[in-house]
This record gives structure tokens, sequence and C-alpha cells, in this order.
């Protein structure tokens, strides 16, 4: 089995990493809020300190009067060899060791200062202290400002309730054990510390009591009703405490002194001597050692289960923002390639049907383009006036004998013209939505998302080559259009011409001889519209098909074909920077990874320690 001083050793070890990590809080339990410490509580001049320093054996807290501890002070204390000196570290300060405790008073006093100024206000954040010394036992303790009941001057009216429930969220965890600091010398029915330990844990599993001050009690009385269990009885052995008198600390008494001063006392007392063995600092540290290691070694199955979980969680959020990339070119280029395809399957999948926005384009020509054909000015361009206009500037000096033939091909060609507005801006609307295809796609690639400059670049490559298919879809319609101006149909006007012979001719005598030029004209008109009709149902069909041949078919088969020559030609110091990560997502994984190994390690190394 593995010794008291090993395991929880251990613990300490892991608690100092958590705190490293700013691993002890957030959403459920961390790991070090599930492994199991000592809170001192009491009153302000309960001789919180004084307890704390006899435990310790050196004195190092800060005194005054009021409220001294106005951070809480996570105090793990380590035992070392025999023969070896005492020393200190503080967390915030890793690279210094402390040899002189007066020196880590003045450490404690200016870090408190450091975060809540000079005035009376109190933080929680708390401040880590390591002292490594043969004369004490391995244990963590948790030193919270004393509860008031009333603020002083310079304090806010809410201190007392702040100190409160800055104590009661240190000792409302199930795995803090509760050290009820208590004056002999005032009624324990009054104790700030029992009253609060037994609203936290009214079971008093949890709750050591410590009386202190017991040689300061009035002549004739004495605290044995308390430390015996009659007036307030817990589930642990109430523990007496004789601190420094105030002339021993102006003294400067060392500690090892008062430690031996505190045995004499008990040893000698008429009414605590049958206790003396279970009386004094050096008996209250050894308890709560044995009592540690006990809870310690009955929480490992929740510890290491909490472990477990906590190293699937990280696992699972590794795997989601990636894990760390190769450095080797062709591992560069692979992963390059592999993220580009995965862009491309979401894109494809929005053309296709799988993710929204690639019916836009039908919607384009279902919609859009009937509706700009629709809205194309023929009955201006073709109304009597502007027909006469035309055929009569077509005929020069000489009018036409039978048929208008250049008026003809000039109103043609004019009303074919204004085809070419709505063709164009189909290309355009198609390439807006294939651009906003492509940055949707972008975004909804999770595995691009750790890459901003590999992101960028994608997008840019991309909308490169839209606007190479846009061009060319411009064009392609464009000839779609001309071509119809190019060749006419012939025999759309054979038609027209048999039609006319079966028809008789108007009597140009007749009442109504005088219209015969305009009806001439209207018919011309109206024949051109029905030719320029023909020609809107042919390229209402058409378009489309040259748009989604140029600009979609080809988004779909080779949207990026231009980017992989380029990247296959680059350098590997140009790959690395394409796959330059965001900043704050490489300090994340970086954290995440921190993170994981250290609960595989406590992992590992509780499972060798424990069942030894």
């Amino acid at each position: 089995m593995a010794t008291m001083e090993s395991l929880i050793g251990l613990v300490n070890r892991i608690q100092r990493a958590c705190t490293v990590l700013g691993d002890h809080g957030g959403e459920g339990m961390s790991l070090w809020e599930a492994l199991p410490s000592v809170a001192v509580v009491g009153g302000q001049s309960s001789g919180k300190s004084s307890v704390l320093e006899s435990v310790v054996g050196r004195d190092f807290l800060p005194r005054g009067s009021g409220i001294v501890t106005r951070r809480p002070l996570v105090l793990q204390l380590q035992k070392t060899e025999k023969g070896q000196p005492d020393y200190a570290e503080f967390l915030h300060a890793p690279n210094r060791k402390f040899t002189d405790f007066a020196a880590v008073r003045k450490e404690i006093q200016d870090e408190t200062d450091r975060i809540t100024g000079k005035s009376k206000q109190i933080s929680n954040i708390p401040i880590q202290l390591s002292i490594y010394s043969p004369n004490v036992v391995n244990l963590t303790l948790i030193d919270l400002p004393g509860l008031t009941k009333v603020a002083v001057e310079g304090q806010p009216e809410s201190i007392v309730e702040d100190i409160e429930n800055m104590v009661r969220s240190y000792v409302e965890k199930p795995n803090c054990i509760i050290l009820a600091i208590s004056p002999a010398n005032q009624d324990i029915a009054t104790s700030d510390a029992i009253k609060l330990a037994r609203e936290v844990d009214p079971s008093g599993e949890r709750t050591f009591g410590v009386l202190t001050k017991l040689d300061l009690m009035d002549k004739g009385t004495n605290a044995l009703d308390v430390i015996e269990g009659r007036s307030y009885r817990l589930q642990h052995p109430w523990v007496g405490i004789v601190n420094r008198s105030q002339a021993d600390i102006n003294k400067n008494v060392d500690m090892i002194a008062a430690r031996r001063k505190e045995r004499e006392y008990f040893e000698s007392s008429p009414e605590y001597g049958h206790l003396s063995h279970k009386m004094g600092s050096e008996y209250l540290a050894k308890l709560l050692s044995q009592h540690l290691e006990t809870v310690i070694r009955q929480r490992i199955p929740s510890i290491i289960s909490l472990i477990n979980k906590t190293i699937d969680e990280l696992n699972a959020e590794l795997d989601r923002i990636g894990r760390p990339i190769a450095v080797d070119s062709g591992a560069q280029l692979y992963t390059i390639l592999e993220l580009c395809r995965a862009f491309d399957r979401v894109f494809k999948e929005h053309l296709d049907g799988g993710r929204p926005g690639g019916d836009r384009i039908y919607g384009v020509f279902d919609h859009q383009l009937p509706a700009a054909l629709k809205k194309l000015p023929f009955d201006r361009h073709l109304s009597l006036k502007n027909v006469q206009k035309i055929v009569s500037e077509a005929d020069g000096y000489q009018p036409h004998l039978i048929a208008p033939e250049q008026g003809y091909r000039r109103l043609i060609d004019g009303s074919i013209s204004y085809f070419k507005g709505p063709a164009e801006a189909s290309v355009d609307a198609v390439h807006f939505v294939l651009k906003e295809l492509v940055r949707k796609s972008i975004a909804e690639t999770e595995e691009l998302t750790r890459f901003p400059t590999l992101k960028s670049d994608i997008a840019a490559a991309a909308t490169e080559a839209l606007e190479r298919f846009r061009d060319e879809s411009r064009k392609t319609v464009l000839r779609l259009v001309d071509m119809e101006s190019s060749y006419l149909t012939v025999e759309f006007f054979r038609k027209l011409h048999a039609e006319t012979e079966k028809t008789p001719a108007p009597n140009p005598s007749g009442p109504h001889a005088d219209r015969y030029a305009d009806n001439h004209f209207r018919r011309i008109g109206s024949n051109v519209n029905g030719y320029i009709n023909m020609v809107c149902d042919t390229l209402k069909n058409s378009i489309p098909k040259a748009v989604v041949f140029c600009q979609v078919r080809e988004a779909k088969r080779s949207l990026l074909n231009n980017f992989y020559a380029q990247v296959g030609r680059r350098e590997k110091e140009r790959l690395g920077a394409m796959l330059d990560e965001d900043p704050a997502l490489m300090e994340r994984r970086t954290a995440i990874a921190k993170r994981l190994e250290l609960y595989k390690s406590a992992r590992d190394e509780i499972d060798s320690v424990a069942w030894k």
C-alpha cells in the first residue's frame, strides 16, 4: 500500500499542475475540486493564522488588525528528507526559492495588494504557496479570509456577505475538509466557523473542530465540555491549540520552540493533561494528514472516473478542432489537398441539393430570366411610328418594290440586340449565387476553421475561377444572341408569305384605301414581333444551357484546378505559411493538450501509487 506521504504528495503535485493550467473551475467538477483539501475557516481574531503557522512550524503569515487575509491562500506542505533546509515557492514566482520566511510574508502581502490594492477589499483569486520542510506532513490547507459581522471604515457594506460567499464557495464542495477554528474564550454557540460548518456539513462528516486560546480562558474555567463533545458533538474529535502569545511573537520566539512550549502546557495542565496526546498543533497536522489520506483513498474510484471522462472529452475536442500538422512538405501538401477536397464536397452538396442554395440557380432561369424577357421594350421598338421610320430609312431614296427586306433586317437586328441585357444579367445572377455558395461552403467546412490563411487562399482561388467561368459564359450567351442575328430562319418568313397569298388583297378604291400604308407597316411590325417571339423562346431555353455549361458545370468540375497546380509547385515554407493557424485556436489546442497530458499523467500516477 502506498505511504500517506506519497499519496498526499501526489495529490499536491496534481493540484499545483491543475492551477498552472487553470483547471480549477468551469462547468462540472474539475480535477482540482475532485481532489480533497482542507479549508481553514474562522472568524477574525480566532487564531486562524497562528494555527497555520503552528502546523507549518514557521512564522510566515501577515499580521495586523481587521481583515489580514484578503485573498485565499492555497498552502501545500511537502515533507522533505531530514537535514534538508526549509524553503518556499510561489506559483506566481516559479523561479524564486524563498528561504527567508519574513520575505515569504512580504511576498504574500505584496501579491495580495497587487490584486486588491492597498485597500481593505477582498479577491477570490487564490495565492498558491508551497512550503518544503522535514518538519511538516504532506497536506494541502486553504487559508480563507476571516468571517466578520460588520464592515469597518474603508470596506464596502457588502464585505460581510462577500467574505461569507467566498468561504462558502470552498466549503460547500463535497471533497472539502472543513477546519473550523473557534476561540476557547468565547461561547461556542456564537462561533462563526461552527455555524457555517453546520449549514454546509450538517452531518459533520467533513468538519474538524479546533479550539484556540485555551490558555487565555478565565481562571476556574476550561473547555472540556467542548473538547470532549458534550457542548457540541462532531464526528471527528475536537483538538485544542495553544498559540504563541503576543509577547512570544514580539520576542520572535521560533515556532519549534513554540511547539515545545505547547506540548509542555498540555502535559502539565490539570484540566487537559489526560488528553495531552490528542492536543496541540503537531497532533492536529497528523490527524488531518491521516484523514486526508483516508478520504483520498475513498475518492480514488470517483477521481479515476472523472479523469477518464475528462480524457474522453478532451480527445473529442482535439479531434473536433484538429490535431497538430506534420512539418514535412509531403504531409503538408497532402493536408492542404484534403482540406480543399473537403471544401469541394460541401460546395457540390450545395449545387446538387444535399445542402440549400443550388435551387437559387434554377430560380434565375425559371423566374428572373422570363421576367426580364417580358420587360423588353418590343412594343415601343415595333410601334407603327418606329416601324415606318426604320423601314423608310432602310429604303433610302428608292422605296421597296415588293417587301422591305432591309427594313425587316434592321427591325429584327434591333429587336434581337435587346436580348443581350437579360442574357448578361442571367450570367451575373448565377455568378453571384455561385460566389455566395463558395462563401457558405468555406464557412461550413469545419476542417478549414483552424487555417485562416488557407481558407482565404481557397476563397480567392475559387472566386478567381468563378470570374473566368463568368467571362466565358458571358461570351457564350452573347454569341447565342449574335447567332440569331447572323442567320435568320427563312422558313418562318416563307410561311408568312404563303399565308399572305391565301388572304385576298384589300380593295384600293374602297373607303379605307387611305389607311393602306398603315396596315402595311402594322403587318411588318406584326411579322417581326412573331419572329422575335420565336427567337425569345429559343433563347429562353439556350441561355440557361449555356450558363450551366460554362459556369455551373465548370464550377463542379474544375473550381480549384488552377489552385491545385499552383500548390503543387510551392516550396515547403509557403506550404507551411498556408497552414498557419488562428493563434487563438493554436492556444486552445496547446491548452487542451497540456490538460490531456496532466489528466493522463494523474491517472497513471494515482494508479501506480494508490494500489501498491
